[in-house]
């Protein structure tokens, strides 16, 4: 069956009427009273997630949305807020795993002057940003065990001073909470209390992985090549039909971050219209087909086909040294200047493989 190109991603015209009509009926049903727009997927999973988000928005219930790392648990959130009686508030987003420790009760709560060195004037904390609207606690499986006491604590009472003063300050505020971690396992071995667990577990909504909706990738990969042409201006770009099978046969452990990063990734590195499956990163060779596999999908000539087992002979050579060029060399019994040569012809980056 011939393929098509549909807003730069080629499908063939069936999985095209049926992927883009499923996704465009779902969207209509739910944009009459919830705005999802950010969020990409049709799949049975994705809309047990818009179901929830539905039933939970209107409320001010504590939720806590649970994920691998890349799967969009910051998009749900947005969409809950913005779904939400507060969304004219605030939306405050805290990567509990970004803060320092001795800086987390400060960012949390807010300083007054002198509270500590350099703390030359009052500061409002995140809780108090948030009034009136939703506090996004991103990563929250993170925090140490006496940054889980001061928060549990104004989780009961809507209460807390800030660092260094005396006056009792009440917020307004719906909690949304973050993690990739199981909490459950984690209270087991101690690391995260079980009081503040159950007092953030009153709505969880799990996301799935991406390799748990593989259904839900031509639709993303069309809607970020679309978005992408659209910014980068210049010749349109689409995927060859090796570049979209190479892609739907990945696992994706990054999920729709590594996703997203892959195809921008892809759309630079294109010199033509076309993104080819050569054109994704080497560093995943997962993603890419083998030598043989690939001379058979794009009709290579013999000295195309040696080319390329070449150049997949040279990412191996590299991944096995995490992109030492000179010991490099030496496994594939070359001298540096004649691997440089052919990392240079073929367009290979040596540095994608420092950090395998």
């Amino acid at each position: 069956m011939s393929k098509v190109a549909v807003n730069g991603l080629i499908v063939a015209p069936s999985e095209t009427e049926s992927l883009v009509d499923d996704n465009v009926n779902l969207r209509a049903e739910l944009s009459v009273r919830y705005d999802f727009s950010r969020l990409i997927g049709n799949s049975n999973a994705m809309r047990a997630v818009y179901e929830q988000i539905a039933q939970v928005a209107c409320s001010n219930t504590t939720v806590l949305v649970t994920g691998e790392s890349g799967t969009g648990k910051e998009l749900v959130a947005h969409a809950l807020h913005i779904n939400s009686a507060r969304s004219a508030g605030a939306f405050v987003k805290v990567n509990c795993a970004a803060l320092p420790e001795d800086l987390i009760e400060s960012e949390l709560f807010g300083h007054e002057r002198g509270a500590f060195t350099d703390a030359h004037q009052q500061r409002l904390g995140r809780f108090e940003l948030a009034n009136g609207g939703t506090l996004f606690l991103d990563e929250i499986g993170e925090l140490s065990q006496p940054a889980q006491a001061k928060l549990l604590r104004v989780l009961q009472t809507r209460e807390f001073e800030r660092v260094g003063g005396t006056e009792t300050l009440r917020t307004d505020i719906r909690l949304i909470a973050a993690t990739n971690r199981d909490l459950e396992k984690e209270m087991e071995a101690g690391r995260f209390r079980s009081d503040l667990y159950y007092r953030l577990n009153i709505f969880p909504i799990s996301l799935p992985s991406l390799r748990e909706r593989k259904e839900d990738i031509p639709l993303m990969l069309d809607h970020f090549l679309a978005r992408l042409n659209q910014e980068r201006g210049g010749k349109a770009r689409r995927l060859s039909p090796l570049a979209f099978d190479s892609m739907l046969g990945y696992d994706w452990p990054g999920n729709v971050r590594e996703l997203q990063n892959v195809i921008e990734r892809a759309f630079v590195m294109a010199e033509s219209d076309v993104v080819h499956h050569y054109h994704l990163p080497q560093s995943q060779p997962q993603i890419v087909l083998s030598p043989a596999e690939t001379a058979a999908a794009e009709g290579f000539d013999l000295f195309q086909a040696v080319d390329a087992y070449e150049k997949d002979l040279i990412c191996h050579a590299l991944r096995t040294t995490r992109g030492n060029r000179n010991q490099a060399a030496k496994l594939m019994r070359v001298s540096e200047r004649a691997l440089a040569y052919k990392v240079r012809k073929h367009g290979i980056d040596h540095l994608e493989f420092r950090n395998e």
